[in-house]
């Protein structure tokens, strides 16, 4: 069956870094673009950045642009969010979603993980 899964997630510092990554199976993750979403408390789900799968363009939302990259590796079914410079407006459940179009919105998301936790404190 379809599987998106998370890991990565913890609690860190401001200024700290993390790795997240999303394991794909039971679809042709090939031929999927990739997003991944965050939701804080009391918040809605907002898109954070997603990576096409035809030529590995990328996009970010303003709030992480220049501290956040997202990659893909075809070959290990898995996509990445480095994050670095971590604020604690940061602090949310990330997510990731797929869909063979598009991977800006949170609508229309075929597949989605159950996300993990990423929370940024002193």
């Amino acid at each position: 069956q379809v599987q998106l899964v998370e890991s990565g997630g913890g609690l860190v510092q401001p200024g700290d870094s993390l790795r997240l990554s999303c394991a794909a199976s039971g679809f042709s993750f090939d031929y999927y673009k990739i997003g991944w979403f965050r939701q804080a408390p009391g918040k809605e789900r907002e898109g954070v950045s997603c990576i096409n799968n035809s030529d590995g363009e990328t996009y970010y939302a303003d709030s992480v642009k220049g501290r956040f990259t997202i990659s893909r590796d075809n070959s290990k079914n898995t996509v990445y969010l480095q994050m670095n410079n971590l604020k604690p407006e940061d602090t949310a459940v990330y997510y990731c979603a797929a869909n063979p179009t598009t991977c800006k919105s949170v609508a229309g998301m075929y597949y989605w993980g159950e996300g993990t936790q990423v929370t940024v404190s002193s």
